[in-house]
């Protein structure tokens, strides 16, 4: 079971090169499974028994089961789709000594950036383009080996590997071709999505890693691809959401965007998206603002982000006791500032969920002298008030382009997240 589920998370991740990617995955197998989308710009008719979901930004999605009967409350389990990469400015084409073309990129997220070096990547994302007088969307992922970031020779720098500071605007940039690929660049994109180069009015095109999944270790116990933070949490919050009864709780499967730079956007965690599609579900259900404020209070929400599990080679640098590992279950955060939105009553809510399914849990805090990160949870908090836990899968080379993660701990996830949404 484990290993055939972690088949599915690597061929869910290679399907998603990008946020609007892992969208638009997730909004067929909605849609497979009988969900109807609600637009934002249309007036909203919603039904008891109905099951909707709602995009925004064609990166952040929400889905939404209402239960047949009177409802409790909201359940709701949040992650993000998107991950660190490099995103293609404007006008990207750059030649050098007219003999190479190589792009101008800038840096999304705060990523590892040696792993980028010397494989293959290319580009995928959106562009807009305009049809029938209005502007739309089409995703474009050119499948294919298309780019490289070559490392400098170690000839020609001794010390890199005493350390090595990289630059964004010098080491980072992608090699494309030689100068016959002058020119080229938003042809091969225009190419890929079915349209002409001059018909493209905007984009957002992020670079990411060819390299395939893996399934690999002395016993196969381990999981290895790019975007596991947060894809595994995304794919494994759907996963349940979709197999739980939903009978008593509003279940809300929600994957917010821009997660990776701090979730200041109309489509993330700070953003009203959240609270926006709970209030307007509350009021097309025939329930005014008090009762939408009675169900928060009787709710709880799961923000899952991967964590970090303790490092073979430095194990000084977790907590003394509380110390995640690789298959060994779910991971609970906390801190004390608020990094993440767990407390006590939360924990134990989420621990209750995990003894339900029988699926073991762990706990995970930075050291005290050492400053961690954040996630959504305590950012969303803000914007829809109630009970929240942070928690995620413990993974590896977190922030890399191949991050690594345990072969059990999806399954794991999914069958909690099918408790909460029983």
């Amino acid at each position: 079971m484990y290993k055939e589920t972690a088949k599915e998370l690597i061929q869910f991740i290679e399907k998603s090169p990008t946020c609007f990617h892992a969208v638009a995955v997730m909004k067929e197998e909605l849609e497979k499974a009988g969900y109807v989308e609600l637009k934002e710009t249309d007036k909203w008719t919603v039904q008891k028994g109905g099951k909707y979901f709602v995009t925004r930004n064609d990166s952040s999605l929400i889905a939404l089961a209402v239960p047949e009967g009177e409802m409790k409350g909201f359940r709701i389990m949040a992650s993000h789709s998107d991950s660190p990469s490099f995103k293609m400015k404007e006008n990207p084409e750059m030649t050098v000594d007219n003999k190479y073309v190589k792009l101008n990129v800038e840096r999304y997220g705060g990523m590892i950036c040696a792993p980028w070096f010397d494989r293959p990547l290319s580009v995928a994302g959106r562009i807009i383009v305009k049809e029938n007088g209005k502007l739309v969307t089409k995703l474009v992922d050119v499948d294919r080996d298309l780019l490289m970031i070559p490392n400098l020779a170690i000839h020609m720098n001794r010390e890199v590997n005493d350390g090595y500071k990289y630059n964004a605007q010098k080491d980072l940039l992608p090699l494309f071709g030689d100068i016959a690929a002058k020119d080229t660049f938003m042809k091969t994109v225009a190419e890929a999505a079915g349209v002409k180069a001059e018909d493209i009015l905007g984009h957002d095109l992020f670079l990411y890693n060819r390299e395939k999944g893996s399934i690999w270790g002395a016993n196969e116990e381990y999981v290895s691809i790019g975007r596991l933070d947060d894809l595994q949490c995304a794919f494994s919050s759907l996963k349940g959401f979709l197999a739980g009864e939903k009978q008593e709780y509003m279940g809300v499967h929600c994957v917010l965007d821009n997660e990776e730079v701090g979730s200041g956007t109309k489509q993330g965690a700070a953003s009203t998206f959240l609270y926006d599609v709970l209030v307007r579900v509350n009021r097309a259900l025939g329930g005014d603002y008090e009762d939408y404020l009675r169900y928060l209070a009787g709710s709880f929400m799961v923000s899952a982000d991967n964590a970090h599990a303790v490092h073979p080679n430095y194990t000084e640098k977790a907590d003394p006791v509380n110390r995640p590992y690789l298959n060994e279950g779910i991971v609970i955060k906390y801190s004390a500032n608020q990094k993440y939105c767990t407390d006590g009553v939360s924990a134990a809510m989420f621990k209750d969920l995990c003894q339900q399914a029988e699926v073991p849990c762990q706990t995970f805090t930075n050291r005290s002298d050492i400053l961690g990160g954040s996630t959504l949870g305590n950012i969303s908090n803000t914007k829809v008030a109630l009970n929240a836990v942070d928690i995620g899968l413990p993974q590896l080379a977190m922030h890399s382009p191949y991050e690594t993660v345990g072969v059990k701990d999806t399954e794991y996830l999914i069958q909690v997240a099918e408790k909460l949404f029983a």
